[in-house]
C-alpha cells in the first residue's frame, strides 16, 4: 500500500506543471566538467523528482570526487543501508522523467561535449513509428544512443527508446552506481526477444543496434568495420510492418579510444565487454567515471528509410540485413574519406 502511494506521488510529480524543474548550481557545474562527477548529476536529478531514501547522500557524494573515494562512498552506503542492496521502488517508463532528463541534464552535455549533430533530415519520417538501426561503437556508457534518442526527441518532439543490454539493467554495478529501474523508467527496453517484439508491437520508436554486442566488442582495431547484422529487426519490421531508418554514426568509437576488449576478464566480471586501455587506471582509481567517455563530436547521417520485403524464409531475411550492412559501410567509407578521418 505505501509503495503504490509512492509510485503514485511520483508520477504525480512529474505530471504537474507547477513542479519546479531541476536548476543547474555551481556544484552541477563543476560536477559537468570534472570526470567523477557525472554520477552525481545522474543521482541529484533523479533525487530532485523521485524519493530516494537509499540512494547517495552529500557525504558519499564528496567522496566521489576524491581518489579512490569512492570505494569508501560504496562502503558507507552499504552499511547504512543495513549491509543490503538498494530498494527497486519504480520501475515504469515515465515519458515526462525522459523529457525532463533530456532537457535539464543531457541538454549541456550533448550540445557542449558531444557536439552532437543530426545530418540529412531530409530523410527522416516526420512521424512514427518506426526502428532506427545504428551502427554501435565505443566500448563504454552507451553514449552514441543516448545522444542520437536526446537529438530524435528534440528535433522532432518524439519519445524514443533505445532497445539496451540486459546488463544495463541489472549488474550489481550498475544497480549501485545508478538508482535502482533508473534505465527502464528513462525508456530502455530490454534487448530480448520478448521485450523488443512487445515494444514493436505497441508501435513505438526504438533506437536498435543491428550489431549487436558486437559493435562496441570489436574495438578500437575495427572502430570503422561494421560487424554482422542480427536479422531479428528485420523479421519484426516486416511482420509489423515499420520502417526501418538507418543511421550511419561517426565519432562514436572516440568515446573510448585505443581499446581493446580482454574475453576472460569480461567473463570474469560478467560484463558485456571489459575495454582495456589508459583510460582504465583512472576507472580504478574512480570508478564513478563509468558513465563518463572521452569529448568528441558525434554526427549523425540519417539514410533513407528501408523497407523489408516480405519473405517466410530466413535466409532471404538473413541476405536482406547483410546487404543493408554492406550499404552502412559503403556509406560510412565515404564519409570518412570525405572528412579525411584515418582508418
Amino acid at each position: 500500500m505505501i509503495n503504490q502511494c509512492s509510485k503514485s506521488l511520483i508520477h504525480t510529480q512529474l505530471e504537474t506543471p507547477s513542479r519546479q524543474p531541476y536548476r543547474f548550481s555551481w556544484f552541477d557545474w563543476f560536477c559537468l566538467w570534472y570526470p567523477p562527477g557525472w554520477l552525481i548529476l545522474f543521482n541529484r536529478h533523479w533525487q530532485h523528482y523521485h524519493a530516494d531514501p537509499d540512494g547517495w547522500n552529500w557525504l558519499e557524494y564528496g567522496l566521489f570526487l576524491i581518489p579512490g573515494g569512492f570505494y569508501l562512498a560504496l562502503l558507507s552506503r552499504w552499511l547504512r543501508l543495513g549491509c543490503r542492496s538498494p530498494r527497486q521502488e519504480v520501475d515504469e517508463f515515465n515519458p515526462n522523467y525522459q523529457k525532463a532528463f533530456r532537457e535539464e541534464i543531457l541538454a549541456p552535455i550533448v550540445e557542449y561535449y558531444f557536439r552532437g549533430e543530426l545530418q540529412q533530415l531530409d530523410n527522416l519520417p516526420s512521424t512514427g513509428p518506426m526502428i532506427v538501426a545504428m551502427n554501435h561503437a565505443g566500448m563504454c556508457f552507451p553514449w552514441d544512443f543516448i545522444t542520437l534518442g536526446y537529438l530524435l526527441g528534440k528535433a522532432r518532439d518524439w519519445v524514443v527508446q533505445p532497445i539496451a543490454e540486459v546488463s544495463l539493467f541489472e549488474h550489481p554495478w550498475v544497480i549501485w552506481w545508478l538508482p535502482p529501474k533508473w534505465s527502464q523508467v528513462l525508456g530502455a527496453v530490454r534487448a530480448d526477444k520478448a521485450n523488443f517484439e512487445a515494444a514493436i508491437s505497441q508501435g513505438k520508436t526504438l533506437l536498435y543496434a543491428p550489431e549487436g554486442l558486437r559493435g562496441p566488442l570489436k574495438g578500437w582495431g575495427n572502430r570503422y568495420q561494421l560487424q554482422k547484422f542480427d536479422v531479428s529487426f528485420m523479421q519484426l519490421s516486416d511482420r509489423y510492418h515499420i520502417p526501418i531508418v538507418p543511421v550511419v554514426c561517426i565519432g562514436s568509437e572516440s568515446l573510448h579510444p585505443w581499446s581493446i576488449n580482454i574475453k576472460k576478464s569480461q567473463q570474469l566480471f560478467n560484463l558485456p565487454f571489459l575495454p582495456v586501455s589508459l583510460l582504465m587506471f583512472v576507472l580504478i582509481i574512480f570508478p564513478s567515471m563509468g558513465v563518463w567517455a572521452m569529448k568528441t563530436r558525434l554526427r549523425y547521417f540519417i539514410q533513407p528509410m528501408e523497407k523489408v520485403h516480405s519473405s517466410k524464409s530466413r535466409t532471404a531475411v538473413y541476405q536482406q540485413a547483410q546487404k543493408l550492412r554492406e550499404k552502412l559501410q559503403m556509406q560510412i567509407n565515404h564519409l570518412l574519406n570525405n572528412t579525411g578521418t584515418k582508418q
